[in-house]
């Protein structure tokens, strides 16, 4: 569910947030500048092909080792934790990178739980003001990425309907699996890209999740 980066992303701004962001209905293709802008520190072009991998029965236990050392460095400041991407789904082929979604109170006030992960060996990689504070820090050892959102953000309940429609459609889940593979064999300059491309299956899935989630007719397939 990574998408795009949105322009007016300002690199270094620790501080809390003195009011709400705006919480945008949708995103638009990553262009280079909007990549570089939300990134903390360098950004390192890919260097050889994305790899799908055959899902791996270990990745729930990575992100379970995951839970616990943040856990351990957050404690009562953990308000959600939950596993999320490809790697959460059982059955799905996926970049053997552990995603994991993390709400704390206020996902702008680094100074309130960023230490303390930089403390266990996590870095922050993105920071985005204008996309529901979103922040993404990297793991110390396993490939994890770490997304962290405040409470009532769109994008958490979205994270969690895809990946649970993913779960118990079998139709979708191979649908993905076939787009990403077939989007993995082309040449991208950053994996952001790359997940950027996935945008159109990753809203036609997402609509008939929601769609079911509603009660409602599902959209054809």
């Amino acid at each position: 569910m990574k998408g795009d980066r949105r322009s007016g992303l300002r690199v270094g701004d620790n501080s809390r947030s003195e009011t709400k962001p705006p919480y945008p209905s949708d995103r638009t293709p990553s262009a280079e500048e909007q990549i570089r802008a939300a990134t903390v520190g360098e950004r390192t072009p890919l260097t050889e092909p994305i790899e799908i991998a055959d899902y791996d029965p270990d990745w729930p236990l990575l992100y379970l080792a995951e839970v616990e050392r943040i856990r351990q460095a957050l404690g009562d400041k953990v308000l959600l934790i939950e596993h999320v991407g490809s790697t959460s789904v059982v059955g799905l082929a996926a970049k053997a990178r552990i995603d994991i979604l993390l709400v704390v109170a206020d996902s702008a006030d680094e100074a309130d739980y960023v230490p303390p992960l930089e403390a266990c060996g996590y870095t922050s990689r993105i920071r985005e003001p204008d996309w529901f504070q979103h922040r993404l820090l990297k793991g110390p050892d396993t490939d994890v990425n770490l997304h962290v959102f405040s409470p009532g953000c769109p994008e958490i309940d979205r994270m969690l309907i895809f990946r649970d429609w993913l779960r118990d459609n079998e139709a979708d889940r191979r649908l993905y699996e076939r787009t990403k593979r077939e989007l993995a064999q082309r040449e991208w300059k950053y994996v952001q890209n790359y997940a950027d491309a996935k945008t159109d299956v990753v809203e036609e899935i997402l609509a008939r999740a929601q769609a079911h989630a509603r009660g409602d007719e599902l959209p054809p397939q």
